[in-house]
């Protein structure tokens, strides 16, 4: 039989903090996991592997829609990984767009930084741009 991990193992293991793992099995991104006589939840390796993916897609900002897709993709090995290209090219797009407003954000915010010449708080256009009050001009 092999070595199961407990539910904190499993977090240190994979840098995943505990409630974001009952979370995740919460919503049916990890399998319910086995338990124990005394009700502690353990883990396998496959379990593992599986929280891995879903952090690593975290990370790169796929949603969790997104993930559950790739996931069941990743379930059925033999199907067409087209699906799986789909939904990375649709992500791809997503990051362009966020790119784009993330440049017009330092652009803006650059413009009002440079601009501050100091003064009374009362009229600082750095608090007038975070308020939404600046950043239009």
């Amino acid at each position: 039989m092999t070595k199961r991990l407990a539910i904190g193992d499993l977090a240190r293991q994979t840098g995943t903090k505990v409630n974001t793992i009952r979370f995740y099995e919460e919503i049916g991104l990890l399998p319910e996991a086995l338990r124990t006589a005394s009700g502690r939840r353990t883990y396998d390796t496959a379990d593992l592997r599986r929280l891995a993916f879903i952090r690593h897609a975290r990370q790169l900002g796929f949603s969790i829609p997104e993930i559950r897709s790739l996931l069941a993709l990743s379930d059925q090995p033999d199907r067409d990984c087209a699906e799986a290209a789909a939904i990375a090219r649709e992500h791809l797009h997503d990051i362009g767009i966020r790119i784009a407003r993330l440049e017009t954000l330092r652009s803006a915010l650059t413009d009002v930084a440079t601009s501050c010449e100091g003064g009374r708080v009362a009229e600082c256009r750095v608090i007038e741009a975070i308020a939404g009050t600046e950043l239009a001009l």
